[in-house]
């Protein structure tokens, strides 16, 4: 790495930097994703029951180039600079004036302050490179989740075998430590989900949400498991709170667990050795 790089300051802005083109990436993904995954069912189901297979446009990552979804307008250079653009073009588009969404400049936003954050806060080496990898799908997942409520194994899978290769080296935590994070995350809520289940006979979570524990084990091992649950139940019940008092959400409507889950995993990943010490020394 130049010594450039390894300069705090320098190692800071330039994660953040990128953090911000990701970001804008991350936006992609988080649309399309669940579309790409929905034409691939059906294009299955069409294929098992021998009926012609969608002829609806295909899409990836990669095509069609991003397009305002009200008048069609293919989005330039100059209009997709993460947050620069939002603010020059006021949030709306350059050629119906249609509102922009809020969402793509938060998504870019918080992708490069938590990338800039996890830099400063590991300094320039692995530790960094894992923590910003871990925060981007994260944040992927979490959007995803709010939108559709559910966790893709496109993601969840690979952040699981990433996390465990990433740990075989000892950059977040020791490679055993992540197996059983890897291996408990799951069963854990695994179990959760069967006890509700037989005692209750509805389903109180997704298997995406095992995956997504697991994924967090396997990055942060299994010490940091009790901090993860505890942390994603009481976010979780402090924002259902708050959409059932305040924006009159009925109790009835299923609010997705993985967002939890994933606010949990990113206080775990940079605070939680501190607060799991601060906790037992309270306990002694």
């Amino acid at each position: 790495m130049p010594d450039v790089f390894l300069d705090p300051l320098n190692f800071t802005f330039g994660c953040a930097i990128l953090g911000l083109l990701v970001g804008s990436f991350l936006n992609v993904v988080i649309h399309r994703l669940p579309r790409m995954l929905e034409q691939e069912w059906h294009a299955n189901c069409a294929e098992l029951k021998g009926d012609p297979i969608p002829s609806a446009e295909r899409i990836s990552l990669a095509r069609p180039r991003s397009r305002c979804p009200h008048c069609g307008h293919q989005i330039t250079t100059f209009e997709n600079i993460p947050v620069v653009s939002y603010l020059l073009l006021r949030g709306k588009c350059s050629h119906c004036k249609a509102r922009i969404g809020l969402r793509y400049p938060l998504v870019e936003a918080l992708s490069g302050l938590l990338s800039g954050f996890a830099a400063w806060h590991f300094g320039p080496g692995w530790a960094a490179a894992g923590a910003i990898v871990f925060v981007w799908v994260l944040l992927a997942l979490t959007f995803i989740d709010i939108d559709t409520q559910l966790l893709p194994d496109t993601l969840t899978i690979p952040l699981i075998w990433i996390g465990l290769l990433f740990n075989l080296g000892g950059h977040l935590v020791d490679i055993k430590s992540a197996v059983l994070g890897a291996v408990v995350g799951y069963l854990v809520l695994w179990s959760v989900y069967w006890l509700f289940k037989l005692a209750t006979g509805k389903e109180g979570m997704g298997y995406g949400d095992f995956k997504l524990l697991s994924a967090i084990g396997a990055w942060l091992g299994w010490q940091q498991l009790p901090l993860t649950i505890l942390l994603s139940s009481v976010v979780g019940a402090a924002i259902g709170m708050f959409m059932i008092l305040v924006a009159r959400r009925g109790r009835e409507v299923p609010i997705p667990f993985g967002p939890y889950l994933a606010i949990a995993g990113m206080i775990a990943l940079f605070w939680g050795k501190t607060l799991t010490s601060a906790y037992l020394g309270l306990l002694g």
